[in-house]
């Protein structure tokens, strides 16, 4: 036998096992994978719990190769200092926003302006889906952190004093004195509600409410009924005029280094914990209705969306071109073409 043949003939066959064996071991799932994830919320929130069904899911999914060390409260860092050590990789994971990243993809703070979504569904179906994607994937090259959802963390509703009419159109806010926060954000988004922006800090909001300093603000309903405007008010309108929501998320350089395998766990895993997230937030939402009803609040839970969400858009493009400068409008308008 003509052992150069053989010689020829072994060693690309060699040369070719080692590369498969390398690219094999790559898709290999690591023995043990521990991830940290750390928060400043509290236990009864939504998007606490919803760490807990990601812990234990994963853990499931693995068989126990995953272990997930969870830290809440604050126990361990400032929101400040989470989010700085998922950038550096001292952390695995913490919660991000629209407005914790818009530094650094300066488009994404159209996420948090009136009617970009029309409310949870909508919200879900672009972040949740091909849209999410790309914007999470612009936010990872930016910042090296990868959002890997969206979870549902609540609503801004309109709530007014007795104006001696009901609000059920952008039109019906003209002379209304809306509170805002002194920012340019929020500013922009009472603009973008019709009303009157009248600058006031939190705390000042339910005296002003009660002397008629201000005739209206806005936040989600817990928080409505937790700061007990209901009180010194007589109107809720359900606007959905901006859904919130948070983004667990995952140190960069971490996530490359895990299994593609690996990679689709942690996604069931999270979005387990999504879907529980949105329910609790939901129906805390529907029961907290009920509630302001009960305490002889007029709720107008069918105000035209579509007139306050074109006035919006045309506010922010208008009024607010120091907010909107760096948006994506064709983005926006894509965002607005999957409305339910």
């Amino acid at each position: 036998m003509d052992m150069n043949l053989v010689r020829k003939s072994v060693v690309p066959f060699l040369v070719l096992t080692m590369v498969a064996s390398f690219a094999f071991a790559g898709e290999t799932p690591a023995k043990n994978v521990k991830l940290t994830w750390s928060s400043i919320s509290v236990p009864a929130d939504a998007h606490t719990k919803a760490m807990w069904v990601f812990k234990t899911e994963l853990e499931r999914l693995s068989e126990g190769r995953f272990t997930v060390e969870l830290y809440t409260s604050g126990q361990i860092f400032t929101q400040e200092g989470e989010l700085a050590a998922v950038r550096e990789g001292t952390l695995d994971m913490a919660y991000y926003s629209a407005g914790w990243v818009a530094e650094f993809v300066p488009y994404v703070s159209m996420l948090e302006a009136a009617y970009t979504f029309t409310g949870y569904e909508h919200m879900n179906r672009v972040l949740n889906g091909e849209i999410g994607k790309k914007i999470f994937e612009d936010i990872a090259a930016a910042t090296g952190v990868r959002p890997l959802a969206a979870f549902y963390l609540g609503t801004r509703q309109l709530n007014l004093r007795d104006i001696g009419r009901e609000v059920r159109k952008p039109q019906d806010m003209k002379g209304v004195k809306l509170r805002m926060p002194s920012s340019p954000a929020y500013i922009a988004l009472g603009k973008a509600l019709g009303g009157n922006v009248t600058p006031m800090s939190f705390g000042e909001v339910y005296l002003g409410l009660k002397t008629g300093a201000i005739d209206a603000q806005d936040n989600p309903l817990p928080t409505n009924r937790n700061a007990k405007f209901y009180e010194v008010t007589k109107y809720i309108i359900l606007t959905d005029h901006v859904v919130a929501s948070v983004w667990p998320t995952i140190n960069e350089k971490k996530w490359q280094s895990l299994s593609p395998s690996d990679r689709d766990l942690v996604m069931k895993a999270i979005d387990k914990a999504r879907e529980a997230c949105a329910k609790q937030n939901l129906e805390t939402e529907a029961g907290i209705v009920k509630f302001f009803k009960e305490q002889g609040m007029i709720i107008i839970d069918n105000p035209d969306k579509k007139a306050f969400a074109e006035y919006a858009k045309n506010s922010y493009q208008t009024e607010s071109k120091n907010v909107s400068a760096k948006w994506d409008w064709t983005l926006y308008e894509r965002i607005q073409a999957l409305r339910p």
